[in-house]
């Protein structure tokens, strides 16, 4: 029996005012989930183990099949994994973002963690902008990425009591206070607004209203890691479908085959049928496919409701619905598992730890309940799984059977 794993990045949420209290999840019209939410069993599931922090690596490293507690090491590494960097056991890797920060009074202010959703081709030049820079260092590489998100390396660096701080969380904030605690950190940012204040890729940008790209923010740091493939775990094979270097690096980790598709942005744009389209090809030779799609997170960061409820819709759509029709006309056996990683309110503008819906459809044994896939239904039918990556085997045991 095939297994597919539906992620949408950061789609659970909380009630709001605005929509007469409900969450997002209730107002989105989502008829697919919906359906295989009452053909399936639907309950609540934590996915961001207690004591770490709520980010997409540990909670997709759970969704994945993970134990955060034995295997996080930092985002960083993870990514390095997909961008084909090999970390040496003396080298410190960091997720670099290039933001927008602004001037108030003394301080600055981040105005913006991903620089308007800068394009991958201006921050890439600004990355080999910065690349100049970094030579002046010993021992410390950059790499470039997909839109904000990039790379940095430096080797025979101490990281421990090192804190540092994911800009997402402090968007609209006085810097100040969550800056890295290391001199050379410190230092690379400064260095690096001098290189981007007048950047051409930067001067274009201004003179078409956008926001600029006007320092780096290193975090997510630590170090090299290994995991159990797929493979040597369940003894299956799998695909994974994503935009983003950190899925992407998840998935090369677990020994899947990392499908990329043209048009997969991260954003709102991106090509969600394509994904689906890459996802169901790849069952004719996988055991698995997982897709992600990171749109609502992004969405949720910048506290755009109208955007994150479209995010959402396209996802039942073009994902959910089309990897529905597709399975129904091959009149093949399937498991599907579908969920978010982890809360992004509107509100609070960035994760949260809060337990997340999940539900899982046999096509071999439909269900038939009132339940919805949002929140609040998730949590009445009493199913509660604590430890998140006991999920993966709870989806491919019921597949073996």
């Amino acid at each position: 029996m095939k297994s597919i794993v539906l992620l949408g990045d950061g789609m659970a949420d909380e009630p709001i005012e605005e929509l007469g209290g409900k969450t997002l999840l209730e107002v989105a019209h989502i008829p697919f989930m919906d359906k295989l939410a009452a053909s399936g069993e639907l309950g609540m599931v934590r996915t961001v183990k207690p004591g770490f922090p709520p980010g997409s690596d540990v909670a997709n490293m759970s969704v994945l099949g993970l134990d955060p507690g034995t295997y996080y090491k930092g985002r960083a590494p993870i990514e390095a994994v997909s961008m084909g960097v090999d970390l040496q056991e003396s080298d410190t890797a960091f997720r670099i973002n290039l933001v927008t920060l602004s001037r108030q009074g003394r301080s600055s202010i981040m105005e913006d963690y991903c620089s308007g959703h800068i394009s991958t081709g201006e921050a890439r030049v600004l990355i080999e902008a910065l690349s100049v820079l970094v030579r002046n260092y010993p021992g410390i590489r950059v790499y470039p990425g997909v839109e904000y998100r990039h790379l940095m390396v430096i080797n025979e660096y101490d990281n421990k009591g090192l804190k540092t701080k994911p800009p997402h969380d402090i968007t609209g904030q006085c810097i100040d206070e969550y800056l890295p605690n290391d001199e050379l950190l410190l230092e690379l940012i400064e260095r690096s607004k001098e290189v981007l204040k007048d950047h051409p890729v930067n001067l274009a940008r201004r003179a078409q209203g956008k926001r600029e790209a006007t320092a780096i923010w290193p975090w997510g740091e630590g170090k090299g890691q290994k995991v159990p493939t797929l493979q040597d775990e369940y003894g299956i094979t799998g695909s994974m479908i994503s935009a983003v270097d950190l899925l992407k690096g998840l998935g090369i980790l677990r020994g899947m085959e990392v499908i990329n598709v043209p048009g997969a942005t991260g954003w709102i744009d991106t090509d969600y049928q394509g994904k689906a389209k890459a996802a169901m090809d790849s069952l004719s030779f996988h055991d698995l496919s997982f897709i992600h799609v990171e749109a609502p997170d992004e969405a949720g960061h910048a506290g755009l409701i109208k955007e994150k409820i479209q995010a959402i819709e396209h996802f039942d759509e073009k994902v959910v619905g089309q990897v529905l029709m597709h399975m129904e006309e091959k009149a093949e056996p399937f498991r599907v598992l579908f969920l978010p990683d982890h809360p992004t309110p509107i509100r609070k503008r960035t994760h949260t730890a809060d337990p997340v819906p999940f539900a899982i459809y046999d096509s071999t044994n439909p269900r038939g309940n009132k339940w919805k896939f949002t929140e609040k239904d998730a949590m009445q039918t009493g199913l509660f799984i604590e430890e998140g990556y006991t999920l993966l085997r709870r989806l491919l045991s019921r597949a073996e059977s």
